[in-house]
């Protein structure tokens, strides 16, 4: 079964491990990779891609140096290579303005501040990937028991 692929993002790696901790129980059919940048992370993507590796989700900090998580996520979402890549802000730190902006300019999927509850970043990334997989035209067969049921069911009605 080829994996799917988490890119987690966060400038603090102390945040980042506990992400990857959360989502550990995932790990049996999803590639999970952290990045402590922005630029890691589209330089992390661009690589995957040149492999045909599919990036299903991106979770990212909003508040690092260089570019924050708004701008790394709108930019994913203007690249047609991930078009249906989820994508999912999780910060502590957005504003009110930040928030929208993430939602308009950056097409997000979902938000979390900090701190978040490690069963529902899980169910989540569930979730979205399932939406990924419907999205992409994938064959979501060999990734069935891992899904999301009820998303699975409202795909095939």
């Amino acid at each position: 079964m080829d994996k799917l692929y988490v890119i987690c993002v966060d400038d603090q790696r102390e945040v980042l491990s506990a992400v990857f901790q959360d989502l550990a129980p995932l790990e049996t059919w999803l590639n999970i990779e952290e990045c402590e940048s922005a630029s890691e992370a589209l330089e992390l993507m661009d690589e995957l891609d040149a492999e045909g590796q599919m990036i299903a989700l991106i979770i990212s900090d909003h508040v690092m140096p260089g570019k924050t998580g708004v701008e790394l996520l709108t930019e994913i979402s203007k690249d047609a290579r991930f078009v249906h890549t989820r994508k999912v802000l999780l910060t502590g730190q957005a504003t009110h303005a930040d928030t929208i902006n993430a939602i308009n300019s950056a097409g997000i999927d979902r938000y979390f501040e900090k701190p978040w509850q490690a069963d529902q970043l899980v169910e989540c990334a569930k979730t979205l990937v399932t939406h990924y997989l419907f999205d992409a035209g994938l064959d979501y067969s060999q990734y069935h028991e891992h899904l999301d049921q009820d998303v699975v069911l409202a795909r095939l009605r």
